[in-house]
């Protein structure tokens, strides 16, 4: 600001608190979108729509073994959850998806994905979108095998993406150059790999989604 009169620099001065707040205001961190916990029912092969908590939410299945994607339970341990389970998908790849209600929602800006869950056997569980277009795409990050339950949280502006193709679950090269977020239509989580029971499989205690509904079209 160097050879502005006083005034001038005064009135620039004052300017940037009002300028601060309102690139604030304007990053807004977007709420809860939904969460999903699965009912406390008995375990079942496949999971079904029935074992969905949120009534505003679709469940769909992908992957030749979409139908062993199970629902599962133990009595033992006294805290085990209720959750997604892959160990049955033994000779072909799965996945699970949500679908809001509400339409079509934004993942850009500061949205992001929480979950928790338990991977073992070099399974790395990953996110999956259906963007309003049809295109499915996955994430390059994951959640990397654990020896017990824990939670994790996933920054979308932080992913990059490679085009999904949702009847192999069959991640596609190369990586996409900053593609179209602001349109998703479904969301969820595979390991792109068969399940092998136990010691290699991916299960998934409960997933949140934090992102703003999109603007109508």
């Amino acid at each position: 600001m160097l050879g502005c009169p006083p005034f001038a620099r005064t009135l620039v001065l004052n300017a940037l608190p009002l300028l601060f707040l309102s690139s604030i205001a304007g990053a807004e961190r977007p709420e809860l979108l939904f969460r999903e916990d699965w009912k406390e029912t008995p375990a079942e092969i496949p999971v079904t729509q029935a074992h969905v908590t949120n009534s505003e939410l679709s469940l769909h299945l992908h992957g030749p073994s979409k139908d062993l994607i199970k629902k599962s339970h133990h009595d033992q341990p006294a805290d085990d959850p209720f959750y997604i389970w892959s160990g049955l998908c033994v000779s072909s790849n799965w996945a699970v998806s949500l679908e809001p209600h509400s339409g079509a929602f934004d993942l850009r800006g500061q949205s992001k994905v929480c979950w928790r869950a338990k991977q073992s056997g070099f399974r790395v569980l990953r996110i999956i979108i259906q963007l309003q277009n049809g295109d499915w795409l996955v994430s390059d990050v994951g959640d990397v095998a654990s020896n017990d339950w824990r939670e994790r949280e996933f920054i979308i502006a932080n992913i990059q993406w490679r085009k999904l193709n949702v009847e192999l679950i069959a991640e596609e090269h190369p990586v996409l150059i900053d593609p179209d977020l602001s349109r998703v239509t479904q969301i969820g989580f595979t390991d792109l790999m068969i399940g092998a029971g136990s010691r290699a499989s991916s299960r998934l205690d409960w997933i949140e989604v934090y992102a703003s509904s999109s603007a109508p079209e």
